[in-house]
């Protein structure tokens, strides 16, 4: 069964456990994934692979995430709650992500490999880095990273 249709399975699920967090969050994966659908011009019956229903999921998570700092930067901690308690689902259904200290040891691995010491060059490192860990690590962990070694 495919991640899509298990995200559908859950659905009904939330359905019956009345769980209102989760099923909001639900609908609003299975509308983009409908659209992701439509946008590469299929039908909207059809079903996403695995990995495009991953990076669609991410790309929710980062508008959450946004919200929250928005949010928050605006004083309106009661609507960043509800935001919070969304991401909370997507990130369940994401790939874990690698820790800081692993991310820092391919960093340092990959600083030495390439032999940059030029901080001009960071850009161009930082696009490297985020070739080889896309998907398993977080982007700006891994900017920040690589930037607190120059």
């Amino acid at each position: 069964m495919s991640l899509h249709e298990q995200i559908k399975e859950q659905l009904k699920d939330a359905l019956r456990a009345k769980d209102e967090v989760k099923l909001r969050t639900i609908r609003g994966m299975l509308t983009a994934f409908t659209n992701e659908l439509v946008a590469t011009s299929r039908k909207p019956q059809e079903m996403l692979n695995d990995e495009e229903v991953v990076n669609v999921i991410r790309r929710l998570a980062k508008q959450r995430k946004e919200s929250i700092t928005q949010f928050v930067a605006g004083g309106r901690e009661d609507l960043a709650v509800g935001e919070r308690e969304e991401l909370a689902v997507l990130e369940a259904y994401l790939p874990q992500m690698m820790s800081e200290d692993e991310v820092r040891k391919i960093v340092e691995a990959k600083k030495a490999e390439l032999g940059i010491d030029d901080k001009a060059k960071l850009g161009m490192f930082v696009g490297t880095l985020m070739k080889e860990l896309k998907g398993k690590a977080d982007g700006a962990l891994v900017k920040q990273i690589a930037e607190s070694l120059f």
